[in-house]
């Protein structure tokens, strides 16, 4: 017995969903931050004495296309811990909203 072509079974599709994503890194705890230091000491020289410990980071925001939440969350971890953060010494923690 044999199958014609007519009787392939596809796998349904997941639709992709557009979610916006972001992205918020800073170094670990007890790493230095000389950009933080000056920003402060800047800040103490415009008057402004009661600022203390400024900790300078970076904010990146995306759109990600996935199946799922979790298959973004999944993407996301990955490209920080690639490429957009140094998990040396730099933490990261992001946020998903739908587009």
């Amino acid at each position: 017995m044999s199958f014609s072509a007519g009787c392939s079974a596809e796998r349904p599709r997941l639709e992709k969903k557009t979610m916006r994503v972001r992205i918020f890194v800073s170094l670990k705890k007890g790493v230095l931050d000389p950009q933080g230091k000056a920003i402060e000491r800047s800040l103490h020289t415009f008057g402004y004495n009661g600022v203390q410990d400024v900790r300078v980071g970076k904010f990146l925001e995306l759109e990600v296309e996935a199946a799922s939440r979790e298959s973004a969350e999944a993407q996301i971890r990955e490209m920080c811990d690639k490429l957009l953060a140094n998990p040396v010494i730099e933490d990261y923690r992001f946020e998903i909203s739908k587009e």
